[in-house]
């Protein structure tokens, strides 16, 4: 995993972004193959940043939601659940996290749940504006730089990516090989946030 201080780092440089925003400035995202024991790095997560459980593994979704929901409400950091509001009730969590084909829903989970955080994913133009649409509180989008999870798809690049973002009245985090060394390129762009798996887990995109 990425070193307190990295992590420090990468937190700072994320809250740097949209300082008088009271959102989560960091956002990790657990993955079943690149994070596979995601608990040592949401518990060093700065106070205040959140976790998306995403991993896909059904049966070690359940264990792994319980734990997190411990390490995140002893570390003051949020929990969300990937499009799974019904083990987000069990747990406990504070909200749920959409993939893009799901974004449109965020309105009605928001009306169910008005006080969970619901963040969707996006990856142009027309999603961002589908999840602002649908009153979604922030917005991943990804890939802002190359990235190993998906490298046939191209990278947007921060400037047409923080172009994108600033066409929406919702905050939008940048996803995608963001690391502590890259990250540096995000500074004086319109992104709130920044969201993160392997910039998280001590490895970079190459």
């Amino acid at each position: 995993m990425a070193s307190d201080l990295e992590m420090a780092k990468l937190a700072r440089l994320a809250r740097a972004l949209n300082p008088a925003a009271r959102l989560p400035p960091l956002i990790l995202l657990t993955d079943d193959v690149r994070l596979p024991d995601p608990f040592a790095v949401a518990a060093g997560l700065p106070r205040g940043c959140a976790v998306i459980l995403r991993h896909r593994d059904q049966a070690a979704r359940t264990a792994l939601a319980q734990r997190l929901r411990k390490i995140t409400h002893e570390h003051d950091v949020l929990l969300l659940i990937s499009q799974d509001a019904r083990l987000a009730r069990a747990v406990g969590a504070d909200g749920l996290h959409l993939p893009e084909r799901l974004a449109g829903t965020a309105a009605h989970w928001k009306t169910l749940r008005p006080n969970w955080f619901v963040t969707a994913a996006a990856h142009s133009a027309a999603s961002l504006a589908a999840a602002a649409r649908a009153r979604a509180d922030a917005v991943l989008l990804a890939p802002v730089f190359p990235t190993r999870s998906h490298p046939e798809r191209a990278s947007l690049g921060v400037l047409r990516a923080s172009n994108m973002a600033r066409q929406i009245p919702v905050p939008v985090y940048a996803l995608g090989g963001v690391n502590c060394r890259i990250a540096t390129r995000l500074t004086g762009s319109s992104f709130a946030g920044i969201a993160a798996i392997e910039g998280l887990a001590g490895t970079h995109s190459r």
